[in-house]
C-alpha cells in the first residue's frame, strides 16, 4: 500500500472546490469530499494488517545531501487520527454546506478546510522528524486562514493572529526539541527515535528536548497558560471550531504527547510538568465554562478543560493512564463535534449564540435539542454513553498514582471537583438553551434545520450512544492498537465493560453528578461570587502586549537605523573587532611557515598608487566626480593584481563591472551636489579615523596569517576535472557553467528581479536637471559632441566582435557570458551617451524585459534539458567533432546556458542605464518602457 497517496489525496483535494464551485453549492461539496473520502477508504483498507500489529511504512528521497527522506508510517496511533481527521472532515463538509451563506465563498473555505486537514494527516502519519514539523507548521497557517475566515470581523482578524503567534512561537520551541532529539539519537526518522527511549532519557540534555516539545504541544492544544488563544478562535464559522476542536488543530498537541510518550515519559520530570499542567487545564477550563454566556464560548473552555484531562492522564505515566487516555480522545472527538456543530444550527437557525436569550428552544426544535442534550450529557460523563467509561477509567486512575508523596490524595479530589463543574457547565448548556422559559428578543423565529445539516450531528451522537453502550465490539479493536503504539507494544489488561460494580471510580462519579447539578442549581451565589473580580479580556490583553513588543522594537529601530550611514557602518565594524579580537590575541604569531613571494617596482608602484588612490578617495569624498576618478584608480588597479596573479577572468570581469559601475555613478551623481558640506565633528572625525584603522589592522593581520599558511583548497578537484566533467580548459567558466551552474542560475535571476525592481522604481520618476556645475556655468549646449558620436559608432563593431569572441572561447579560454554581455553592454551604452536615447530608440528596437525573460529561460531550459536524460539538472554535455577544412572542435551545452547568462546581462544592465540616461532628456513617458 502506497502510504504517500493518504496526505497526498487531500491536497490535491484542495484544487476540487476551486475548480467546481461554478457547478453549484452541491457539487462544490460533492466534488471536495471525493478526495478525502478515498484517503478514508485507504485507510480503513490498511486497518485489519494495522490491528494485527504491523506498523506500515514507505520512505522517498526528499534531500539525499542531508539525509532527509519524505517517510511515512501508519501504525494504530496514526490509524485512530486518521480516522477521526478523515471521517469527522467527511461530516463537516456536508454540514459547512448548509451552514455557510450565499455571500461566503463556499471554495475559498472549503479549500482552506481541505488544507487543514492535510496538514494533520500529514503530522499523524510523518515517519520523520523535519516532515513531522512541516505539517505543524501548517496547520497553524491553515488555521489562521480559517480562523480569520470572515476576515470583515475584528474579532476573526485578531483571534487569528493570537492563535498564529502562540502556536507559531510553540513550533519554534518543538522545531529546536526536535533537532536537539535528532542529534540525541543520531537519526531524523521517528521509528528510529521511538527506539531510543532509554538514550535519550539519560542524555544530559533531555530536560531541555523535552521541555521544547512540551512547549509545542501545550501551545498547539491549548494547555495553561496558554490556553486563552483558543476561546478566542471562536470567531471562525461553526464547521471550522467543530473540526478545530474535535480532531484537528488542538489535538495536534495531544497526538504529539502520545506520539513521543514512549520516549519522554517515565521520568519524575514528565511526571511533574505534563501531569499539573493538565490538572491546572481541567480545572481552569471547567471553571471558567461555568461563566460563559456565548454558547460557543461554553464549549470553547469545556474543550479546554477536556484537553487537560487528557494531558493530566498521559502524565500520571501508568499504562492504563495512557489506555484511558486514547479512549477519551475518540470520546472527546464524538462528542464534541455532535455540540459544536448544533450549536452552530442554533446560531444559524435562531440568530444568536447567548444563551441569556437562547431558552425554551426545546419547544421550536426539538429534534435538533434531542441530538445536543444526548451530547452534552455524553460530556458530563452519564452512564450509557461514551463520555462516562472514558471518565470513569480517569477516576480509577486518580486513584492509583502515588508521585506526589503524601499529597497524591489530592489528585483525585481535584479530578471530582473537574467532574462536578463538568456536569455543572453541561446541565447549564441543557437547561439554559433548551427550557427555562421563552426566547427572549431573538432576531429570528428559531426552526429545525435542513435534514441534511443533521445528519453529521445524528452520526456523531449515535456513535456516542453506541460507544458508550457496546464500547468493547465498536472500538475494541481500534483502542487496543492505538494504545499499543503508545505503550510500545506493552498493552495491560483492562475492560470496557458498562458496570464494574460498586466502587470509588463509581462513587467519585457519583459525587460528581450530585454535586454539578447543585452547584447549577445554586449558581446564583457562585455567579455573585465570581462578579467580584474584574472581567479580564484576553484578546485585550494579548493585543496590548503586541503593541507594547511593538513600539518598544519600533524605539530601538529609532536608535539604531537614524539614517545615519555612519552609525551603521561604525556599529557593524565595532562589532567585527568585538568577534575577531580574541582569536587574533589568542595567536601567538602571526607570520606562517609558508615563504614570501618576491616583488618588484612595478608591483610596489600598483601598490602605492592602490593606497594613495584609497586614500585620496576618502580625503576628497566630498567632491564627488574627483573621489569618482580616484575610486576608478581603485578599481583598475585591483583589474591588474588579477592579472598578475593569474586570475584573467577575474581580472576581466572585475574591469568590465569598473566601466558600468562608473558610469552607472555618474548617471546618478548628475542629479545631485557637485559637493556635498562637511557634516561630521572633528570628535567623529577621530572615532572613524581610530575604528577604520583598527578594522584595516585586523584585516590585514588576518590576511597575512591567512597567505603564510598552507592552503588546502578544492580548487585541485575542479582543475583535475574541468577537462574531463565538463569539457573546457577555462576552469572559472565551467564552474559557473556546470558544477556550479545554479548558483549561476539563481545568480542571474536575482540580478534580473534586481534590474526589474529599479527600473519600476524610476520609471515615472522625474528630476530637476541642472542647467551649470557648482559655479554657475553652464553646461555646454552640444549634449551629443560630433567627435564622441564618430568615434563611438567606430568603436561599437570592434566592442561587438570582441564580445562575440570573448563568449565564444569562454569555455577554454579567459571570457565567457557574463563578460561578453558586461562588453555588449558597455558598448552599446556609449551609443546612448554619444547619440541619446531618441536615437538609440529608432534604430535599437530591442525589449529589455523581455531579453532578461529569455536569458533567464534559456539557462532554466538547458538545465531541464538534462532531465530528459536522465541526468542531474544542469548537467553538461560536451562532445567534438570534425569538419573539413575546419578540423576537430567541441560543442557543449555550457554554451547555450551562458547565452541565457549572456542576455540576462545585457537586459539588467541596459535596463538600467537607459532609463537612468532617459531622466536627463526631454523624452518624458507616460506609460513605463522596457528601454
Amino acid at each position: 500500500m502506497n502510504l504517500f497517496w493518504i496526505p497526498l489525496l487531500p491536497l490535491l483535494g484542495t484544487l476540487m472546490p476551486l475548480l467546481t464551485e461554478r457547478f453549484g453549492r452541491s457539487a462544490c461539496a460533492l466534488m471536495t469530499a471525493i478526495l478525502p473520502a478515498v484517503a478514508l477508504f485507504m485507510v480503513l483498507y490498511a486497518a485489519p494488517q494495522v490491528f494485527a500489529g504491523t506498523t506500515l511504512q514507505e520512505s522517498f528521497s526528499w534531500i539525499p545531501s542531508l539525509g532527509l527522506e519524505l517517510s511515512f508510517r501508519l501504525d494504530g496511533l496514526a490509524l485512530l487520527f486518521c480516522l477521526l481527521i478523515l471521517g469527522i472532515g467527511l461530516l463537516i463538509i456536508l454540514y459547512a454546506r448548509y451552514y455557510l451563506s450565499e455571500q461566503d465563498s463556499m471554495s475559498r473555505f472549503y479549500a482552506y478546510l481541505i488544507l487543514f486537514m492535510t496538514a494533520m494527516v500529514g503530522i499523524v502519519t510523518a515517519n520523520n522528524l523535519i516532515q513531522l514539523w512541516l505539517f505543524w507548521e501548517l496547520t497553524s497557517i491553515s488555521s489562521f486562514l480559517l480562523i480569520s475566515f470572515w476576515n470583515h470581523k475584528s474579532e476573526a482578524r485578531k483571534g487569528a493572529r493570537m492563535a498564529l503567534t502562540v502556536t507559531g512561537a510553540g513550533g519554534l520551541a518543538l522545531l529546536a526539541g526536535l533537532l536537539l532529539i535528532a542529534h540525541i539519537v543520531g537519526s531524523y526518522d521517528l521509528s528510529v527515535v521511538l527506539a531510543s527511549g532509554d538514550t535519550l532519557r539519560e542524555h544530559s540534555a533531555y530536560p531541555v528536548a523535552l521541555v521544547l516539545v512540551l512547549l509545542g504541544a501545550f501551545t498547539k492544544s491549548a494547555q495553561f497558560p496558554f490556553h486563552f488563544w483558543l476561546p478566542h478562535a471562536m470567531a471562525a464559522p461553526t464547521p471550522v471550531s467543530a473540526y478545530l476542536h474535535s480532531a484537528t488543530m488542538v489535538k495536534a498537541g495531544i497526538f504529539l504527547l502520545a506520539r513521543f510518550y514512549p520516549v519522554l515519559s517515565g521520568t519524575e520530570l514528565w511526571f511533574l510538568i505534563v501531569s499539573l499542567t493538565g490538572l491546572a487545564t481541567l480545572l481552569l477550563g471547567a471553571y471558567i465554562a461555568l461563566f460563559k454566556h456565548d454558547l460557543k464560548g461554553l464549549l470553547a473552555y469545556s474543550t479546554v478543560s477536556h484537553l487537560g484531562l487528557i494531558t493530566l492522564l498521559l502524565g500520571m505515566d501508568t499504562q492504563l493512564a495512557a489506555v484511558a487516555a486514547i479512549f477519551h480522545i475518540i470520546n472527546h472527538a464524538t462528542f464534541k463535534a455532535s455540540l459544536f456543530m448544533a450549536a452552530g444550527i442554533i446560531d444559524h437557525e435562531s440568530g444568536s449564540r447567548d444563551m441569556r436569550k437562547l431558552n425554551g428552544l426545546w419547544k421550536y426544535m426539538p429534534y435538533t435539542a434531542t441530538l445536543a442534550m444526548v451530547a452534552a450529557a455524553s460530556m458530563a460523563g452519564v452512564p450509557l454513553l461514551n463520555g462516562f467509561l472514558s471518565k470513569e477509567m480517569f477516576f480509577a486512575e486518580t486513584l492509583h498514582q502515588v508521585s506526589l508523596g503524601s499529597l497524591s490524595w489530592m489528585v483525585p479530589v481535584l479530578a471530582t471537583l473537574g467532574g462536578v463543574f463538568s456536569v455543572a457547565y453541561s446541565t447549564r448548556f441543557i437547561h439554559d438553551v433548551f427550557f427555562n422559559g421563552e426566547p427572549i428578543d431573538l432576531p429570528k423565529t428559531p426552526h429545525e434545520p435542513p435534514r441534511y445539516m443533521r445528519i453529521p450531528v445524528e452520526i456523531l451522537v449515535a456513535l456516542c450512544l453506541l460507544l458508550g453502550i457496546f464500547p468493547g465490539y465498536i472500538i475494541g479493536g481500534l483502542l487496543d492498537s492505538a494504545s499499543s503504539a503508545v505503550l510500545a507494544g506493552n498493552l495491560p489488561d483492562y475492560s470496557l465493560s458498562i458496570w464494574h460494580g460498586f466502587n470509588l471510580p463509581l462513587l467519585m462519579s457519583v459525587i460528581a453528578m450530585m454535586g454539578g447539578l447543585m452547584i447549577y442549581y445554586n449558581r446564583r451565589h457562585l455567579y455573585q461570587f465570581q462578579a467580584q473580580f474584574p472581567e479580564t479580556d484576553a484578546k485585550m490583553a494579548f493585543e496590548s502586549a503586541i503593541q507594547w513588543l511593538v513600539a518598544a522594537a519600533t524605539r530601538v529601530h529609532k536608535f539604531y537605523e537614524n539614517g545615519s550611514l555612519q552609525r551603521y557602518m561604525w556599529l557593524l565594524l565595532l562589532f567585527a573587532l568585538v568577534l575577531t579580537a580574541g582569536p587574533l590575541m589568542d595567536l601567538n604569531t602571526t607570520a606562517g611557515l609558508r615563504p614570501h613571494l618576491p616583488i618588484d617596482g612595478v608591483e610596489i608602484t600598483a601598490a602605492v598608487l592602490l593606497c594613495l588612490s584609497a586614500l585620496a578617495t576618502v580625503i576628497w569624498h566630498r567632491k564627488r566626480m574627483i573621489a569618482l576618478l580616484t575610486l576608478s584608480v581603485v578599481g583598475l588597479i585591483v583589474s591588474i593584481a588579477f592579472a598578475r596573479f593569474s586570475a584573467p577572468d577575474l581580472a576581466l570581469t572585475q574591469l568590465s563591472v569598473e566601466v558600468v559601475t562608473v558610469i552607472l555613478l555618474m548617471l546618478a551623481l548628475f542629479f545631485l551636489p557637485q559637493k556635498t558640506p562637511k557634516e561630521s565633528s572633528p570628535r567623529r572625525v577621530v572615532r572613524d579615523l581610530a575604528i577604520a584603522a583598527m578594522i584595516g589592522g585586523v584585516v590585514g593581520t588576518i590576511n597575512y596569517a591567512m597567505m603564510t599558511r598552507p592552503l588546502d583548497s578544492i580548487s585541485d578537484y575542479f582543475l583535475a576535472n574541468s577537462k574531463i566533467g565538463g569539457g573546457g580548459t577555462n576552469v572559472v567558466n565551467v564552474i559557473l557553467v556546470d558544477f556550479r551552474g545554479f548558483d549561476t542560475l539563481g545568480e542571474i535571476t536575482v540580478l534580473g528581479i534586481a534590474a526589474l525592481g529599479i527600473f519600476k522604481l524610476i520609471a515615472r520618476m522625474r528630476l530637476f536637471m541642472p542647467a551649470g556645475d557648482e559655479h554657475g556655468r553652464p553646461w555646454a549646449r552640444d549634449r551629443h559632441p560630433m567627435m564622441l558620436a564618430v568615434i563611438s559608432q567606430s568603436l561599437l563593431p570592434l566592442a561587438l566582435l570582441v564580445s562575440v569572441y570573448i563568449f565564444l572561447r569562454g569555455h577554454n579560454l579567459p571570457g565567457g557570458g557574463f563578460i561578453a554581455g558586461l562588453v555588449t553592454s558597455v558598448a552599446l551604452v556609449q551609443q546612448y551617451v554619444a547619440h541619446g536615447v531618441d536615437w538609440m530608440k529608432a534604430r535599437l528596437k530591442l525589449d529589455y524585459q523581455w531579453l532578461i525573460g529569455s536569458g533567464v529561460l534559456i539557462a532554466t531550459l538547458t538545465g531541464l534539458g538534462s532531465w530528459a536524460f536522465d541526468r542531474p539538472f544542469l548537467t553538461s554535455w560536451f562532445d567534438y567533432f570534425k569538419l573539413p577544412w575546419i578540423g576537430k572542435f567541441e560543442l557543449a551545452s555550457a554554451m547555450v546556458f551562458d547565452l541565457g547568462v549572456y542576455l540576462t546581462v545585457i537586459g539588467a544592465t541596459l535596463l538600467i542605464l537607459a532609463n537612468l540616461g532617459k531622466l536627463t532628456t526631454n523624452h518624458r513617458p507616460t506609460q513605463p518602457e522596457s528601454e
